[in-house]
């Protein structure tokens, strides 16, 4: 491989010790006094943060599992902060090298106890300013996650307007003795009906970072690799998740963006060795998201969360590792500790198109299926004479003229005697334009610019920020819960906009930011008046899968993808942004599905959270009988799906790959699924680690169906032939050999 004539020279790569004045050098970060030392050991994990007089707070080392932490050479800031009239200290676009991240000092430090969180709190100033920053890590005892947010006080004198602040910055990338250049990144893309879509390359050459010679030039990088989501459907393209992963080592780190509206990653280049690399986490910023704030003396904000987890067992440790930190954020939530069976009349059925004819023999059906709710989706709102309610919907007041005799009562009153719960599809932030709601709502309630609502595909967006607003919402989930007795909420979202609101906000972005975390309070407070009612989150699909959602919700679709061909890689690559029980994959079989086509897509379901749909009311007893043992197997494994963490034994699902496979590991059973898209003559290749082989999977569905075979190839590797054309799938449990 062709290297650089400075690192031939077999020289260190080390930049000048003196920056000369005016010189790229001036103005950067790099330390020269002696560093002090924090070490914060919340229990399966250790933190080495350094400072110096001449350098602000850096997180530079971690141990894991009784290790003990290493300070590096990073010389990354733990905060990048940038106001106007300052910007940064070295010209970049990146959000590093800014003026106030360089200038902060460290004032304090606590750790201590928030409940059951391990916490530090760090505290820096900007002398120039008078910026106060106090950033905070919380952990678990048991995890090597944390999640790090800051706190900004302006204790000077004048205003200032805050342009950018990172939730979190890292430069504790590369361990002692590892090489920058063998660091993979994984990052992924969310295009609506192709979602979840990993994949995993090296972080520098060609479609990466560029290695420059840095101490040839003597001056540190300005290459990044980066990622960003604007509006609120924040998973649309790139998405807010990442890692990192040394692949000779295997030491890496999983991050995510928790929030429900604009937030920006970015992987950058910096030096050599182990100061090569650093990691930005935003929310919104100026550049990509129209966001500033003002702060007057005394004011304050705060960034948005995002969480970190390390591993030394290469992508699927820290994904792994990742899991288990996002299951400890949502530790508090006790309505779907059961993983509540849906069946849902939407997807390949009725298509919001429901009227009492066609949703009781339905009913019935799910309920021999197995499904334990019922979930009426759009449409039962519906009054119009043209049948098209889109531009309508506001009031979310039942339908007379789709059910005509009894109401939707009479609907709701056979779920319940089928011995389902009831489930009412919402897409509650939103008004049509057409909708009496548009009239009677004040302008205030609604996002504004320049003076006008918002408008986006013939609707109008609640500002959640308005007493108005949160009134008209609350007063329709007390009606629906009260008169209908709803269980089960799936609440979609299906427009989105744009940068945000100038009304009663310093910028759309402020505007925008302010809404999101209103939206996400009225949620927890719908959510502590009904703590039995099980909510689903819904954007097209999967379109704000983010973990400012997730956290407050308990299920996510994971797409609208009607073609059950295309689905299997959504559903087995969901699990690095989604918590395994809480992806809901659809499984929508039909009666003019062949068998193996119809277990093909019921495994897609079972691979996470079964989402049931389809015309089950025209099957015969023998597809349904498919159908109802994989509802039968899935009550027996949801608690051990809500204990997994994923694994790929066939690689990261390709899009247009003939086989796809999910491992889910838990404390007492792993569980494997694998789809077939190819030839009849077709093998599928899996490692499943040291001690495991093919006398080790048991087949568990569809066993109704023939056996795949089955052949060892040495050292943890199965080899599987389906013996069919064309797609078919199985669940199979992993034990020992």
């Amino acid at each position: 491989m062709f290297e650089s004539a400075y690192a031939r020279s077999g020289r260190p790569c080390e930049p000048p010790r003196e920056p000369v004045p005016g010189s790229v050098w001036a103005g950067s970060v790099a330390p020269t006094a002696r560093s002090e030392r924090i070490r914060w050991r919340p229990g399966r994990l250790e933190l080495v943060l350094t400072h110096a007089v001449d350098h602000p707070v850096v997180l530079s080392g971690r141990g894991l599992d009784g290790d003990e932490a290493v300070a590096t050479g990073a010389s990354q800031p733990l905060v990048e902060l940038m106001v106007a009239g300052d910007g940064r200290a070295r010209t970049t676009t990146r959000f590093t090298n800014t003026g106030v991240g360089a200038r902060l000092r460290h004032v304090a430090h606590v750790a201590d106890r928030d409940g059951d969180a391990e916490r530090l709190r760090v505290t820096q100033r900007d002398p120039r300013t008078g910026l106060v920053v106090e950033t905070t890590l919380l952990a678990s005892a048991e995890g090597h996650g944390i999640r790090v947010f800051s706190a900004v006080r302006n204790d000077g004198h004048e205003a200032v307007v805050v342009e950018a602040v990172a939730s979190l910055a890292l430069g504790a990338l590369v361990q002692p003795g590892e090489d920058p250049h063998d660091l993979d990144l994984c990052a992924g893309t969310g295009e609506q009906l192709a979602e979840n879509r990993w994949t995993v390359r090296a972080l520098w050459g060609q479609d990466g970072l560029g290695e420059f010679n840095s101490p040839l030039h003597g001056q540190p990088g300005r290459g990044s690799v980066e990622a960003t989501g604007t509006s609120t459907w924040t998973t649309a393209r790139a998405l807010p998740t990442g890692a990192l992963v040394d692949r000779a080592t295997g030491s890496g780190v999983a991050w995510q963006v928790e929030h429900n509206g604009g937030w920006h990653w970015e992987v950058v280049d910096i030096r050599t060795g182990e100061d090569a690399v650093g990691l930005v986490l935003l929310g919104p910023e100026g550049l990509h998201h129209q966001w500033a704030e003002r702060l007057d003396p005394g004011d304050g904000l705060t960034t948005v969360p995002a969480s970190i987890a390390f591993s030394d067992g290469g992508f699927e440790g820290a994904v792994a590792e990742l899991t288990r930190h996002r299951r400890w954020l949502r530790r508090d939530r006790a309505a779907d500790r059961g993983s509540l069976l849906v069946f849902n009349d939407y997807m390949n059925t009725l298509n919001g198109d429901p009227t009492t004819e066609r949703i009781l023999p339905l009913v019935d059906a799910a309920a021999r299926a197995g499904a334990e709710c019922f979930c009426i989706d759009a449409g039962w709102y519906d009054d119009t004479d043209a049948q098209d309610w889109w531009s309508t919907v506001g009031e979310w007041m039942p339908s007379r003229r789709r059910f005509p005799d009894g109401g939707l009562r009479r609907v709701v009153a056979a779920i319940r005697a089928a011995g389902m719960k009831v489930g009412l599809w919402l897409e509650p932030e939103v008004v049509g334009v057409d909708s009496p709601v548009a009239a009677t709502l004040p302008d205030g309630a609604f996002l504004q610019r320049h003076g006008l609502r918002v408008r986006e595909h013939d609707r109008y967006h609640l500002d959640l920020r308005h007493p108005a607003a949160r009134a008209h919402l609350d007063a329709v989930f007390e009606r629906l819960i009260a008169d209908l007795g709803v269980d089960f909420f799936k609440l979609d979202y299906n427009v989105t906009p744009g940068p945000g609101t100038d009304r009663d906000a310093f910028t759309v972005g402020a505007g925008l930011l302010a809404h999101n975390r209103a939206h996400l309070d009225w949620v927890r407070a719908l959510r502590a008046r009904h703590p039995r009612v099980v909510f689903e989150n819904c954007a097209s699909g999967a379109m704000r899968a983010d973990f400012g959602m997730l956290e407050v919700f308990d299920i996510q679709s994971t797409s609208d993808q009607q073609d059950h061909l295309l689905y299997p890689p959504i559903a087995a690559a969901a699990p690095v942004q989604l918590l395994p029980e809480q992806a809901a994959s659809w499984a929508y079989p039909q009666a003019w599905m062949g068998d193996e086509e119809l277990a093909f897509t019921m495994v897609t379901g079972l691979a996470g959270r079964l989402y049931l749909s389809g015309f089950l009311d025209r099957m015969d007893d023998r597809q349904l009988g498919l159908v109802q043992d994989a509802t039968a197997l899935f009550r027996a494994l949801r608690d051990d799906i809500a204990r997994a963490v994923p694994r790929w034994p066939a690689g990261l699902p390709r899009w247009d790959g003939d086989a796809v496979a999910l491992r889910l590991a838990a404390p007492e059973q792993d569980l494997l699924y694998v789809w077939h898209r190819g030839d009849a003559d077709a093998e599928i290749r899996l490692e499943l680690g040291a001690g495991l082989g093919a006398v080790g999977l048991e087949e568990l569905y569809p066993r109704a169906l023939a056996d795949w075979e089955s052949r060892d190839e040495g050292g943890g590797v199965v080899v599987l032939r389906p013996l069919v054309a064309g797609p078919s799938a199985r669940v199979y449990r992993i034990t020992l050999d």
